[in-house]
């Protein structure tokens, strides 16, 4: 009696057939569920990137953890990054000062 190859192949179809809410045979997702929107029906727009932070204040804050780390390489680097800033004057008096 030939049932078992019948009911293998009775169990292959329920397995592929279970899963097309996923994947169906070509591969491409199936959408399944109905699509987040708000309450007037517009599509929710995705987290966007932060706005960018204020130059002066990241600057200010650079300085001030070259300040506290408090070694020659750490007012150097400040300098390097941004030696037109008014607060370079005071690294390199830092950095003078160190030095002495």
């Amino acid at each position: 009696m030939k049932l078992f190859p019948l009911s293998a192949g009775l169990f292959a179809a329920l397995v592929a057939l279970s899963g097309l809410d996923h994947l169906p045979f070509g591969g491409l997702p199936v959408m399944v569920e109905k699509a987040s929107a708000d309450e007037g029906g517009n599509a929710r727009r995705a987290p966007s990137v932060p706005p960018a932070r204020d130059p002066a204040t990241a600057v200010a804050e650079e300085y001030e953890l070259a300040r506290r780390k408090g070694t020659p390489e750490a007012f150097e680097l400040f300098i390097a990054r941004h030696g037109d800033d008014p607060l370079a004057e005071q690294a390199r008096a830092e950095l003078k000062r160190l030095s002495r």
